[in-house]
Order: structure tokens, then sequence, then C-alpha cells
């Protein structure tokens, strides 16, 4: 089956809102090359949206999920529980960076997981207002949606949104974190009175928002915040955690702690299974019932997230990740003398991103974004967007990606920037 007759196809049979980035089909993919159906190799930067650290179809995961696929595939945890469910929670809260003892419930997809963190914060606190940020992302179910810090596409025509959700601004090359606090303060005087707000939810750094990454005195500070009102503060680490940012999660990369986490992404190594975990007296609060979902904790996907903690621990890709970002972040610092429209190399381990300007102007530059996307794609090098402006490269390898390959890589992203 040939890519155009399968576009044809797509055209017809799926609607318009379901965007697709690339005009070719997967038929194969190892690590971090995937292969489409007219045979042509890529090399995936793009990692399923952050999905595949592990990369695609590590041998460990792989075996993990048919040794399970012999057993059983669902029984629904909630009807007929299985013991992989609670060994992968009691994994999980034993790594977590939450203070005291921990539980996790999991659920299947990311959005589902942020659902659940408010409910749970609200279930808690019994209170219902939540704060988020801008350029967050959260999710694309209506509660997600709102507290997603980005219009277009996300919001589009989708309203009215969930009462009682706020936003503070990000801090960023244009705010700082005492403008960002300052911001959240005046919204307990305009808005919401702090002793209704449940929660205040941030990724340690955004995704979807432009790999923004969270200063350390802003954690402190909403730490403080939180700790001050009765407020739950809640990382949202479905694409920084499991090593991209170097660390197991992003925010071991702060003083502070989290009262709720949410994961996602690359637990399952390719698998969808989500979760939340948190201070076990805030887990508790909902009523037997009040939690979970039919595929919620599928047996397959525990299996595969349970071999992706093993791989991630065996191969020490915490210290990979932070040496490929290292490299990564150095070519393109090497590169601004030769490409002015660089304005920011940012990132954590290899949670790195790079944005573009308009050298004349100094304004976000999409479409030299896209332009270099196009480029890389024609040798082989599929990369991903992001940003409120779309100006942002991301990148999002597999963890596990050969040295060899990975060099490729950054010789064909080099060109296509200079381009």
């Amino acid at each position: 089956m040939k890519n155009q007759e399968l576009n044809t196809r797509r055209a017809q049979a799926t609607p318009r809102g379901v965007g697709v980035m690339c005009d070719f089909y997967a038929v194969r993919a190892e690590n971090a090359t995937l292969w489409d159906a007219e045979g042509r190799e890529y090399i995936d930067f793009a990692g399923g949206i952050a999905v595949l650290n592990t990369g695609h179809l590590h041998p460990k995961v792989q075996a993990a999920v048919a040794a399970q696929l012999q057993q059983f595939t669902h029984t629904a945890y909630q009807i007929v529980p299985y013991e992989g469910y609670v060994a992968l929670a009691e994994r999980i809260n034993a790594l977590a960076p939450i203070d005291g003892p921990a539980k996790t419930a999991f659920f299947t997809t990311g959005a589902e997981a942020v659902e659940n963190a408010v409910k749970i914060a609200r279930s808690y606190t019994g209170r219902s207002g939540v704060i988020a940020f801008g350029g967050a992302f959260h999710g694309r179910t209506l509660l997600g949606m709102a507290l997603t810090g980005k219009v277009a596409p996300y919001k589009l025509s989708f309203g009215p949104m969930p009462a009682e959700i706020f936003h503070a601004p990000f801090p960023g090359a244009d705010v700082t974190v005492a403008e960002s606090i300052k911001a959240l303060e005046m919204l307990f005087k305009t808005d919401i009175d702090p002793k209704r707000v449940a929660a205040i939810i941030l990724e340690p750094v955004q995704g979807e928002g432009g790999f923004n990454v969270a200063p350390p005195e802003l954690m402190r500070e909403l730490r403080r915040v939180c700790d001050e009102h009765g407020i739950l503060l809640i990382a949202d680490e479905v694409q920084t955690g499991f090593a991209r940012t170097g660390k197991l999660f992003a925010m071991q990369h702060h003083d502070v702690k989290p009262d709720l986490m949410t994961i996602a992404k690359s637990l399952g190594g390719g698998m969808p299974i989500s979760g939340v975990v948190g201070r076990a007296e805030v887990m508790d609060a909902p009523a037997p019932g009040g939690l979970g979902g039919t595929y919620a904790g599928n047996a397959l996907s525990v299996a595969a997230a349970l071999a992706v903690l093993d791989v991630i621990e065996e191969e020490q890709l915490c210290a990979r990740s932070a040496q490929l970002g290292e490299q990564l972040m150095a070519r393109l610092n090497g590169l601004r003398a030769s490409v002015p429209g660089i304005a920011d190399v940012r990132g954590l381990g290899s949670m790195v991103a790079v944005e573009l300007v308009d050298p004349a102007t100094g304004k976000p530059d999409a479409q030299a974004v896209q332009r270099v996307q196009q480029a890389a794609l024609k040798q082989g090098l599929i990369l991903l967007s992001c940003g409120v402006y779309g100006n942002v490269l991301r990148f999002l390898y597999p963890l596990t990606i050969p040295d060899a390959q990975f060099a490729r890589a950054l010789d064909i992203l080099s060109a296509a920037l200079q381009g």
C-alpha cells in the first residue's frame, strides 16, 4: 500500500480535526528508526510525542507484553485485580518525589490523569478552584482543555469552558518569577478567594508551551503560596517524566515536592497507561468507586511499564539523557553565529528546544520552524514544533538512540537550520 493511496483513504475516512503531520505511513519501527509504507527510513526525534524514551519496541518491553499476553489481557482491575498493578504502584510510590507515604492510581491517558488529579484535589480540600499557567498543556478533554493555556488549536469552537479555572503567566523571556507570583496573588484579589482554590497545577518544563523550564524560585514560591493557603501543588509530569530531563522525574531538579503528580507517556514504552501519585492521605480522599476506568491500569500496559522502569535503571537512561542533551545543546549553541534566527536554546537533560525568530524584527518565526522541519524530513529526520507562537523546535528522541545515529541526526538538523 503506497503513501498517496493511504492519504486518499484517510481524507475520506477520518475527520480533519485529527490533524496529521506526516504524509507517510509507518509500517515498522525499531529503537529510534521508523520505516514507511514505501520503504523509506526515518530517524524519529518525535518519539510518539515523548512516549518512547526507551525506544520503539525495546526488547525487554516487548518480551514483558508478550508474556502478559499469554496470561490475560483484561479483567478490569476494579473487578478482578492483579499483582502487576500493585507492584507497579509500589515501585512508583518508592521512586516519586512525594513527602511521606505515597499511593498511586493508574489510568489510560495523560488527560485522564490530569482530570483525576483535579478530582482528588477537590475531594481532599473540599474546594473547587484550580489555577494553571499560560502556555500550559494538560490535555484535550473538557477539563484538560480548560486548564491548557493555549487557544489555537485546542480551544477553538469548543466552549464554554468549565468554571473556576484560572491562569497565571508562566515565567519566561518577558515575565519574571516575581511578576508571575504577583499575578497569581492578584488572582486571589480579583477572581477567587484562595480558600476556594483546590490546586495549582503546572508542568516542571512546559511541553506544548515551548519547553519553558520552571525556575527553582518559582517552585519554591508556589510551595510557599500553597502551604500558606492550604492549596495542593500538582506537578504535571506527563511529558517530563521517566528520564527525559536527566532525572526520573523533573521535580527531582527542585528542592520542594508536590502533593500530587501526573504521569503517563514514556511510562508505558508505547503502551497506553497513565497515573496519579501523591501523598497517601490526599490520594485516599475519594470514596471507593470515585476513581478508575474500564481500561485503567490495563494488564498489558502495566507489564510494559514495569519493564520500562527496569530498562531506565539498567541502561542508566537518566545519565544518558543528560549526556545526549549536553551534546544537542552544544551543537545548537554552536550554530548561533551562522543562524541569527536562533533566539534561545533551553531545556533540562534531553528535554531540549530551540526558539526561532525573525532576526530583523525579533518576532516569533513559525515559518522558519516549518522550513526546518520540511528540510529535515527530506533528509529522513522527524522533528516536532511547539510554543504558543509555533516558533519552537523540540527534540524527543529515544534515549536509547545509538551514538552514530544521534550524530547523523545532529548533522541533518544543523544543515536544516543553516539552509
